[in-house]
């Protein structure tokens, strides 16, 4: 399900609301962005839903699988996810 979906299946289930589909979209992006910006304050955990967190990834030696040449994979930050059990 990707985020279209989500907020279509979220307007179905609100159908008795006069909420619009903007205003469900914007919700949702306001709420990823704020799990966005307290992950890489710490770790965020709702309750019944995952947790979320930022981890390092060291950087390694990649392959071009095209051309067979070595590269430099830099390192990074990413954002993860666990579902809750």
């Amino acid at each position: 399900m990707n985020k279209k979906e989500l907020v279509q299946e979220i307007k179905t289930q609100m159908s008795a609301t006069s909420i619009t589909t903007a205003q469900i979209d914007e919700v949702l992006t306001h709420a990823f962005d704020l799990i966005r910006e307290g992950a890489h304050q710490g770790t965020v955990k709702l309750k019944g839903f995952g947790l979320f967190k930022v981890v390092d990834v060291k950087g390694r030696i990649g392959r071009n699988p095209k051309t067979g040449d070595s590269i430099e994979i830099p390192a990074r930050q990413k954002l993860t996810f666990k579902a809750s059990a």
